[in-house]
C-alpha cells in the first residue's frame, strides 16, 4: 500500500499554496538576504543551499549578487517551476531535508518557517545535523522561523481570505506541541482540504536541538532587518548557528 502523503508534500505542490502567499513578495525577499549577505561578510563566488526554496527567488536574486546558489526543495512542482532559471552558478534540485546533502555549501539558509515540520522532534535535530554536515569550514546556517509567543498571542481561530476567485477558509489552533492550520478551499465550485502543522518551538527548544546537532547559536533577530529578538513583539526567530 502507498505510504501516505505528509502534509507538506501535498499542501506545498498546489497552485492554491502560492496563491494564498502571494504577498511574500521579491522586496521583502531581497531585504533580507541583502542583510544577511552583509552581517554574515559574504565573499563573492561563495556557495549558498537555498533549502527548501519554493520557486527559487531567494536562489535567484542570490545568484544575481556574485554567489553560487543551488536551491533544493520536496515540492516537484516548484523545483520544475525554478529550472527554468538554471544558468551558470545556479541550480536547482529535488531534495527532502531529512536526507542527508550531497554538497558542501559556506552558508545553507532555511527560510520562511521551513522547519519543524515533522511529528518527531529528533527529526528537527537530524536536520540540523544533516546541515552541518554540509557546511564548509567557518560555515553559516539561518533558520527563519516564527516567533511563538506572538503568533499564540494574536492568534485569529477563523477568517475567510479571497484572492483570484480563490476562497479560502483558514482554522487556526494551537496544542501543546503544534501550531495547525486548517485550510478549506473553495475554487469553481469544488471543496479541498489542506492543512499546515508546525512544531511549536520557542528559543529555548531551538538551542536543544542546535546544542544536540553539535551547532552552536552565535546571533538571534527578531525581523529580516535583523534586529535583536524580543519573545513579545518580534515578528521572527531567526538564528544564525556555526
Amino acid at each position: 500500500m502507498e505510504k501516505e502523503k505528509e502534509w507538506f508534500e501535498n499542501w506545498f505542490d498546489t497552485s492554491f499554496y502560492h496563491i494564498l502567499y502571494d504577498y511574500r513578495n521579491d522586496d521583502e525577499a531581497k531585504l533580507f538576504m541583502n542583510n544577511l549577505i552583509g552581517f554574515l561578510n559574504l565573499s563573492q563566488g561563495d556557495k549558498i543551499l537555498d533549502l527548501p526554496c519554493g520557486k527559487g527567488r531567494h536562489s535567484l536574486f542570490l545568484n544575481s549578487q556574485g554567489f553560487d546558489a543551488t536551491g533544493a526543495d520536496l515540492s516537484v512542482n516548484s523545483i520544475m517551476h525554478a529550472k527554468q532559471f538554471q544558468k551558470e552558478g545556479l541550480s536547482f534540485e529535488i531534495h527532502d531535508m531529512r536526507n542527508p546533502l550531497n554538497g558542501k555549501y559556506d552558508s545553507i539558509f532555511n527560510l520562511f518557517t521551513s522547519f519543524g515540520y515533522f511529528n518527531q522532534e529528533s527529526t528537527n535535530i537530524k536536520v540540523l545535523e544533516n546541515f552541518k554536515n554540509a557546511l564548509n569550514k567557518n560555515g553559516h546556517i539561518v533558520v527563519d522561523f516564527l516567533n511563538l509567543h506572538k503568533v499564540v498571542s494574536t492568534l485569529i481561530p477563523e477568517q475567510v481570505i479571497r484572492k483570484k476567485g480563490v476562497d479560502f477558509l483558514i482554522k487556526k489552533r494551537v496544542t501543546e506541541s503544534f501550531i495547525i492550520k486548517e485550510i478549506d478551499v473553495t475554487n469553481n465550485g469544488e471543496v479541498h482540504h489542506y492543512m499546515e502543522k508546525v512544531q511549536a518551538l520557542d528559543l529555548k527548544k531551538m538551542k536543544q536541538f542546535a546544542q544536540a546537532a553539535g551547532l552552536e547559536i552565535q546571533h538571534v533577530f527578531g525581523d529580516y532587518e535583523l534586529n535583536p529578538f524580543d519573545a513579545e513583539i518580534s515578528d521572527r526567530l531567526i538564528l544564525i548557528m556555526q
